[in-house]
């Protein structure tokens, strides 16, 4: 087996972020803006921001890392203010008291004007940046940090050709490609019996193992956002919990989601464009492996098999949904607690089943505190669905959107995700704008 494209595609949908994914490709965006008129020796005096549904569903209520700021405003204008783009997603992480005053200014006078952008794009995002005699304008499509478009005083500075490969300064692979080239069978056999864990070039997966369980240890450090990690552990030491292996990956999982989502300025390493997903991919796998004091080698294998599962099911599902992406980076975890409990391909298939039978249709209603609880849900779930696959238990094909391949089981589910979202986002977000009083 060619091991190449399987390395290809965990460097493409895999990499270090800080802070909710979302606000963090708005700050890049601005920050694109921003040093186009920088190099005109201009500083900000207002802004326009532009983006789809999702973006701005997800980015509403997100913290800003190493503030005490939330949404949309701030993170352009902190972007803007930074003006660092080659800093990629991690471009808020780090800035000067300067840059943060200079954004606050621009936000609490009324300089950044927020819109919805009515466009076919699920993630498009639309920055402009006026000084006192020129402006600048970026736009970001498709994923995260694809810029598509540059301009300074409406002329165009730079396009990107549709029709050339996406180029984010990292060797991407396409969604197409990878959902051409994985299936269930593939990324098992990979995995487990191709896969040199201790030397094949996977750094990748070794960050996301010690950086996202970075920021799991600290989020049981204080109390972040509703703090659902901290307050699980709090119910075992009740006893009005057990802390079994279970239980206590829910802890760590949920306590990095926790501090991801209130601004903790910690970085994470993203599966295709989502921390939380990153962390809900990796961290109860981890979790497991530790209690049960699984060998290293065994452990990476099956962490490599989570985030596989988890990116050939968004290769088809879309970068951001009406539904939880919680539920599709669960399902991964639920496969990689399959491998590390024994389970062989059959058991795996059967867990992916039995995820896609239970948590399908957990909604998208924005990246928040809350997420961290709907990812406790999940890794719950993921376990419920290892213990009935080692049983020979699965959801069977008669039921709901299951099928017996697995792989059509998965396209089901990648489908409601991605074509069935449209009116759900729309309902969702006219919710979240219109707040009735008490």
């Amino acid at each position: 087996m060619d091991k190449t494209m399987f390395f290809r595609i965990l460097n493409s949908e895999m990499e270090l972020a800080t802070g909710c994914t979302e606000p963090g490709a708005i700050a890049l965006t601005g920050a694109y803006a921003g040093a186009e008129l920088n190099k005109l020796g201009e500083a900000i005096q207002r802004m326009e921001v532009k983006a789809s549904t999702n973006i701005i569903k997800n980015a509403m209520a997100a913290g800003i890392p190493g503030t005490s700021y939330t949404g949309m405003p701030y993170a352009a204008a902190i972007g803007a203010a930074a003006a660092a783009p080659e800093r990629k997603l991690e471009v808020i992480n780090g800035v000067s008291a300067d840059v943060y005053k200079a954004a606050e200014l621009l936000v609490e006078t009324g300089k950044v004007n927020v819109e919805l952008a009515k466009v076919p794009q699920k993630l498009y995002i639309d920055v402009t940046v006026y000084g006192p005699t020129h402006s600048a304008r970026a736009v970001i499509a498709d994923l995260h940090t694809n810029l598509v478009l540059l301009e300074v005083d409406g002329k165009e500075v730079f396009k990107a050709d549709p029709n050339a490969p996406v180029d984010t300064g990292r060797d991407v692979v396409t969604p197409e490609e990878i959902a051409a080239f994985l299936t269930v069978r593939k990324i098992y056999d990979f995995c487990d019996k191709e896969l040199d864990p201790m030397n094949d070039p996977i750094d990748i997966i070794r960050s996301a193992i010690s950086v996202n369980g970075e920021i799991c240890e600290r989020g049981m450090e204080k109390d972040y956002g509703l703090a659902i990690g901290p307050n699980l552990e709090r119910n075992c030491r009740a006893g009005v919990m057990t802390r079994d292996m279970v239980t206590n990956s829910m802890i760590v999982t949920t306590a990095g989601a926790d501090a991801r989502m209130a601004g903790a300025p910690f970085s994470v390493v993203a599966n295709s464009g989502s921390g939380n997903q990153g962390i809900t991919t990796t961290m109860p796998v981890v979790s497991l492996a530790k209690w049960k004091e699984i060998p290293e080698d065994k452990m990476v294998r099956a962490v490599t098999l989570s985030n596989l599962i988890a990116i050939r099911i968004k290769s088809k599902f879309g970068r951001l949904s009406a539904m939880c992406g919680a539920s599709v980076a669960g399902t991964g975890a639920a496969c990689g607690i399959t491998y590390l409990l024994g389970g062989g391909y059959d058991e795996i298939c059967r867990a992916i089943h039995n995820m896609i039978g239970d948590v399908t249709g957990m909604l998208c209603d924005g990246a928040k505190a809350d997420c961290s609880l709907k990812i406790s849900t999940c890794v719950n779930a993921a376990f419920q669905a290892a213990f009935m696959a080692m049983r020979g238990v699965r959801v069977e094909s008669t039921d709901g959107i299951v099928e017996d391949n697995v792989e059509y089981t998965i396209d089901n589910f990648a489908k409601l995700g991605n074509e069935g979202s449209g009116p759900m986002d729309a309902a969702i977000l006219e919710m979240m704008l219109n707040k009735r009083e008490a």
